[in-house]
């Protein structure tokens, strides 16, 4: 059983027979009563999040029963998103609603982690970092530094994000996945 004390940003819980992603959590200590965890879940089969608040130190909550895969994506139709196991050669999809914002950072053969509950695929998990080719951005333009800023450019997964002024179109960029920002750009 996890405590309220192991709470964190994309801990899998299991609440209510259901499992769940923590999103987001705030511990709140109030100057009267007791302290309290207020937390938003996602549930990863529906995709649904709810606002739970828990007693602190004091509710506990189940470890889900999940198996973590990794898988190569293979492609898109629109709708779904199409991995294979690369051991047994299983493929599985997921909804677009499953893969969630993580579909800007799946370029083809990528390597993700699978998360499976009861036998169902429900959610993947990202490296850290990925490297995506700039599809679209401003020209280059001189001066105009002192204010630092940006421009935005778009990636080739439709990701947009804001780039210092020397990159240019077809310039390969690292990405966090978890602040969706610009790292840097890497050296080909």
């Amino acid at each position: 059983m996890y405590q309220t004390t192991d709470f964190r940003k994309g801990l899998k819980i299991e609440y209510d027979n259901k499992v769940f992603v923590i999103v987001d959590f705030q511990h709140v200590n109030p100057g009267k009563g007791s302290a309290f965890v207020r937390t938003k879940l996602k549930n990863l089969e529906t995709g649904k999040v709810l606002d739970v608040t828990f007693k602190a130190g004091v509710d506990k909550v189940g470890i889900p029963d999940l198996e973590t895969t990794e898988m190569q994506y293979l492609y898109s139709d629109g709708n779904s998103y199409t991995f294979m196991d690369n051991k047994t050669y299983d493929q599985v999809t997921l909804t677009t609603d499953e893969v969630g914002d993580s579909k800007y950072y799946l370029i083809e053969n990528a390597i993700v982690r699978v998360t499976i509950y009861n036998g169902k695929p429900v959610a993947i998990e990202l490296e850290n970092f990925v490297h995506l080719k700039v599809t679209e951005t401003q020209p280059n333009i001189k001066g105009d530094t002192s204010g630092g800023g940006g421009k935005p450019a778009t990636l080739e997964t439709g990701l947009t994000v804001t780039v210092p002024f020397h990159i240019n179109e077809g310039d390969i960029l690292k990405v966090d996945t978890r602040t969706n920002k610009y790292m840097e750009k890497v050296k080909t």
